[in-house]
């Protein structure tokens, strides 16, 4: 496939995993957040361990119980700020509860005043994904540069959060999208690092 044949098909199946995801019922949304939370961490966290999530916006996965569940293990959290188009998240430093500003897209973030931090875990948010770690965002790359930057200083786990119908047989790819290293979804953990 060339470049305009994999933007089509990501185009594709963004459109499609999207349009499952709005048809779920908000308690199933909420049943399967809760479910990913209630099975052990994917990853556990060591003394200074900084895990990043999301707020989620429109029909996306709730990664809060799971954020609630890294914070209760000793983990610092951390939540992304837009910088600007074209250019990696800001990590900022968060806690359950903290207050939020609205940012780009009216999505909830940190305020400026919060600590810049590197995340050593990113819970990250996808339309679509496939059991080789390939994920399809929103389209502007934010995850891809965040992740690639984050990972050019140092390890970083990235985990997607879905629901297990985001999932597809194969999610076309360029060499500049960053690889998952698992997916959590309400029915299982898909380790990745091994595709």
């Amino acid at each position: 496939m060339n470049i305009a044949d994999i933007a089509a098909r990501k185009t594709e199946l963004r459109t499609e995993a999207l349009a499952r995801r709005d048809a779920l019922a908000p308690e199933a949304r909420a049943a399967a957040a809760e479910a990913i939370a209630a099975r052990p961490l994917p990853v556990a966290p060591r003394a200074g361990t900084i895990v990043s999530g999301f707020m989620p916006i429109k029909s996306e996965i709730n990664p809060l119980p799971l954020l609630r569940r890294y914070a209760e293990a000793g983990a610092q959290l951390a939540l992304p700020k837009i910088v600007g188009r074209g250019q990696a998240l800001s990590m900022r430093a968060w806690s359950i509860g903290a207050p939020l500003v609205k940012g780009q897209w009216n999505i909830c973030e940190p305020d400026a005043a919060a600590p810049e931090v590197e995340p050593d875990i990113m819970i990250v948010p996808l339309a679509a994904f496939d059991r080789q770690g390939h994920r399809i965002g929103y389209g502007a790359g934010y995850y891809d540069r965040t992740i690639q930057s984050l990972r050019a200083k140092k390890p970083v786990t990235a985990i997607g959060i879905a629901f297990a119908m985001q999932e597809f047989d194969e999610v076309p790819a360029l060499s500049h999208d960053a690889r998952l290293d698992l997916v959590l979804t309400e029915r299982e953990a898909i380790d990745c690092r091994g595709a």
